[in-house]
């Protein structure tokens, strides 16, 4: 019920700030615009889709292999007490798991394009166990909501772009941006915990999360005492390795089962093709509501009203210049990055608003997007409190870009 609201939301307020702009401003091009950014925007969506096909033939193909091989209960038995309590609908050695771990570990090396047709076979696997088929279940809703927090350790593709832009210290953000994703994934978390009742404070629970927070603090103080050169390959180098290991690590398992590899990778590559085709119309929606809304000139107006209402309690409203790639984000990743790069360009990469429009581009994920994604690829149609964790979580990992970029780069 709430993505109805919000999509139709999207249509109604592009179309009333197109309309005063026609009005009070003249601006006979607003309608125009609108127009041909909804074909465009249509047309986006069907070549995301596929393009989506390729890679989820693979890694569904792959996973299936990993999951007839034995993955699942290997995957278990590292994570079986934690996910126990954190999605205590998950049966042991579902092969849900097993997707779930792969996911949020590509995602957590900023691998996007790995990350998700995992994503999108794990939201499949829950459906397995989903009582009803059209409403979010509680496992799915956590899931998403992680997901949708955006948890990267190593943000290749902004650190590639500043790199593009000629930035002296292109990797300066590494830092603030993991600080920014964390305060993200930990609000989403607290909030679904909340909702769910699941007690935060389980000795097990409590164990997993200190032991995730102690290796992330390992990773900023290897990476953040590299030079930028030598950390623009050591990243993609280990994240290289890790993706290829995974690969080799499920050939080996179905060789060493005896299972017939090449067969079984077809069977879960078919899957993979369904699912693709299958997102089309919920990609396609959003991505519409999203350009039509864009192209209208809501969004700045917002911004300006945000700075005004800043400068009623403090004269630091510098922020506000970067918020847009923040507001973006949620709603799209390549408006995201297409803002980051305008804002770079206008203000300099280097300076304290181009860097927090980088860290505003990596503190979490395009909310909007994922919601349609992952429920379109199950059919789910009731999201119950979904959309509200996610962005719960888009909202701290903006609060926290700003403080972060404050302590770091005023």
């Amino acid at each position: 019920m709430a993505l109805n609201y919000i999509w139709v939301g999207f249509f109604l307020v592009a179309f009333a700030v197109g309309l005063l702009r026609l009005i009070f401003l003249q601006d006979a091009n607003v309608f125009p615009d609108m127009m041909k950014a909804t074909f465009d925007s249509a047309k986006t969506g069907f070549e995301l889709s596929l393009g989506l096909t390729g890679i989820m033939t693979l890694w569904l193909g792959l996973m299936k292999i990993g999951e007839r091989g034995g993955a699942i209960p290997i995957l278990s038995k590292i994570v079986g007490p934690f996910f126990a309590r954190l999605f205590p609908e998950i049966p042991p050695n579902h092969p849900a798991t097993g997707s779930i771990i792969m996911n949020f570990s590509a995602n957590i090396l900023g691998l996007d394009n790995a990350a998700t047709p995992l994503g999108l076979k794990a939201m499949k696997d829950l459906q397995d166990i989903n009582p009803q088929k059209d409403t979010a279940s509680n496992a799915q809703i956590m899931f998403l909501v992680l997901n949708a927090s955006g948890l990267t350790i190593i943000p290749l593709s902004i650190l590639a772009d500043r790199v593009s832009m000629g930035s002296v210290n292109p990797t300066s953000i590494f830092i603030p941006t993991l600080i920014a994703t964390f305060c993200s994934t930990v609000a989403g978390l607290i909030y679904i915990c909340i909702r769910q009742k699941i007690n935060l404070f389980d000795p097990v629970l409590l164990a997993y999360l200190l032991g995730a927070i102690g290796l992330i603090g390992v990773a900023v103080w290897y990476f953040s005492s590299l030079p930028d050169a030598q950390l623009q390959r050591q990243s993609l180098l280990f994240s290289s390795f890790i993706i290829l290991s995974i690969i080799i690590f499920f050939l080996g398992l179905g060789i060493r089962s005896k299972i017939p590899v090449f067969e079984t990778f077809i069977d879960g590559a078919r899957e993979g093709f369904e699912t693709a085709v299958k997102v089309i119309p919920f990609l396609v929606a959003f991505l519409v509501a999203i350009g039509i809304f864009r192209s209208s000139g809501a969004l700045p107006y917002f911004i300006e009203g945000i700075r005004w209402s800043v400068s009623l309690f403090t004269e630091r409203t510098e922020f506000v210049d970067a918020l847009p790639v923040g507001i973006m984000k949620p709603l799209s990743g390549a408006g995201a990055r297409g803002m980051m790069i305008d804002i770079s360009k206008t203000y300099g990469v280097d300076s304290f608003v181009g860097n927090l429009a980088s860290v505003f581009r990596g503190c979490a994920e395009t909310t909007f997007y994922v919601l349609a994604l992952y429920f379109g690829s199950v059919s789910i149609r009731k999201t119950r409190y979904a959309v509200a964790g996610g962005l719960i979580a888009d909202l701290f990992g903006i609060l926290g870009s700003i403080f972060a970029a404050y302590v770091f780069f005023y």
